[in-house]
């Protein structure tokens, strides 16, 4: 058996039976590494030099939770929150309701879309946008499972086809080049053009999502959380004016640093400056954005881990092998065998930025030879790199939404995000990817 399917699939399994995301990849990178032929000190150092790369997603979530407090402090979006619930009134229509929930899916999903290309601050938005609005989301019954769609479709589907934010770096910085190196002659300007028709599996998922599957109502019970305030007050113009330059600020700093840590520390700056939140209460929201984020952080630094054994047993490389020792000279079997193990490859790394080098250097010669056309060559790579990112325990497209809607408690990372994103994404995505690699 292959290192990579089995340290993948214990740790889907795991996940799924409800074990710690944290403790589920740290006992699969052990198996994993065992059976790839690692020692034990081997994938112990492995294991620890890989948690490093995950240290700083981790710090930035921390410290946009703390961020996060630090706005609730002012009582702005709480404020937002309650008139919007206060506008409903005591016995709203159902067609108000809907209104009301159609709403709040379009302002998140275009927010996740501007988070990718127009300003690239990618996840940094939900744990400032979203837990304020869980109070709505309540009280018209909002399914967050739904939430959870909607957000990762906009966190994903941007970068594989619009080449500019974080589409400028997957399909030109990445895909591109690393097609380039490895054999492929291809013009950068059609490399977005070929991720078209495989994009449109995301968008078929989201229509499912929104119509079918999630279109219900659907109750939760409220429980205190960092983000509540007994009391709502409305917010002074100074508290209004403060939190605006705050959220300004940690913008414009993120765009110039590329950095959502200094970004966050630059929003916290403001607040404690004007004295919107004393010195006295640092402690306080530092700790409030521990609690908020902690546990996404320690599952991206185990992540981390994970992926740096599943690199250093090389059976990634020994998948790809047997997989074309098994394909003969079928272009049909041979373009769905590399979308599943590209599949199973990004779901254990968890990132589709991070597979793209090692499918490719395996990938391109592979395809060349069996006689793809250099559009299907780029549709079927850059597909199966993305596969995964949605659905993958692992993959901040998972784990930022989760972030937020789980702030009160009453969302499961794995049933509430994972599942769901997974059925509605990567299986549609599994589709229109091999049918592109068919026609184009």
């Amino acid at each position: 058996m292959n290192a990579v399917v089995i340290g993948v699939a214990l740790m889907l399994i795991l996940s799924v039976a409800r074990l710690n995301v944290v403790i589920a990849l740290c006992v699969s990178a052990i198996v994993a590494g065992l059976c790839g032929g690692l020692s034990l000190t081997e994938m112990t150092q492995t294991f620890e030099q890989g948690l490093g790369e995950g240290a700083e997603i981790a710090l930035s979530y921390v410290m946009l939770g703390a961020f996060a407090v630090a706005i609730s402090h002012s009582g702005l979006t709480d404020w937002i929150a309650h008139q919007i619930i206060k506008r409903l009134g005591q016995s709203p229509s159902d067609q108000h309701l809907k209104w009301v929930r159609m709403m709040v899916c379009t302002v998140l999903l275009m927010m996740a879309i501007f988070s990718q290309n127009l300003i690239p601050v990618h996840i940094a938005f939900i744990p400032i946008l979203v837990p304020p609005l869980l109070h709505v989301m309540n009280h018209v019954r909002l399914d967050r499972r739904l939430i959870a769609c909607v957000l990762t479709f906009g966190l994903v589907t941007p970068y594989m086809v619009l080449p500019v934010g974080f589409g400028g770096v997957f399909l030109n910085k990445l895909l591109a080049s690393n097609l380039s190196v490895n054999g492929l002659d291809i013009d950068p300007s059609k490399v977005a053009p070929a991720m078209w028709l495989p994009a449109t599996g995301m968008v078929v998922g989201l229509l499912i999502a929104v119509f079918i599957s999630y279109r219900k109502p659907r109750d939760y019970v409220a429980q205190d959380t960092p983000m509540e305030h007994p009391t709502i007050q409305v917010p002074s113009r100074f508290a209004l004016a403060v939190s605006v330059i705050a959220v300004v600020c940690a913008l414009l700093i993120q765009l110039y640093t590329d950095s959502m840590i200094f970004g966050a520390l630059g929003g916290l700056a403001i607040f404690f400056v004007s004295g919107q939140v004393s010195w006295k209460q640092s402690q306080h929201v530092l700790s409030g954005g521990v609690e908020l984020m902690a546990m996404i952080g320690f599952i991206m630094i185990s992540a981390a881990g994970f992926a740096a054994v599943i690199r250093a047993t090389g059976d990634v490389q020994s998948l790809v092998q047997t997989l074309s020792g098994w394909l003969g000279s079928s272009k049909a079997i041979a373009a769905a065998s590399m979308l599943l193990v590209g599949l199973i490859v990004t779901m254990g790394i968890g990132s589709s930025f991070s597979t793209i080098p090692i499918i490719a250097t395996l990938y391109v010669p592979l395809a060349l030879q069996l006689g793809f056309d250099h559009t299907a060559v780029v549709a079927l790579v850059g597909t199966a790199a993305a596969l995964g990112d949605a659905g993958s325990p692992a993959s901040d497209s998972t784990l930022g939404p989760t972030a937020g809607l789980n702030a009160d408690g009453g969302h499961d990372h794995i049933r509430d995000s994972v599942i769901p994103t997974f059925i509605h994404y990567n299986l549609p995505l599994l589709v229109t990817g091999w049918i592109a690699a068919m026609v184009l």
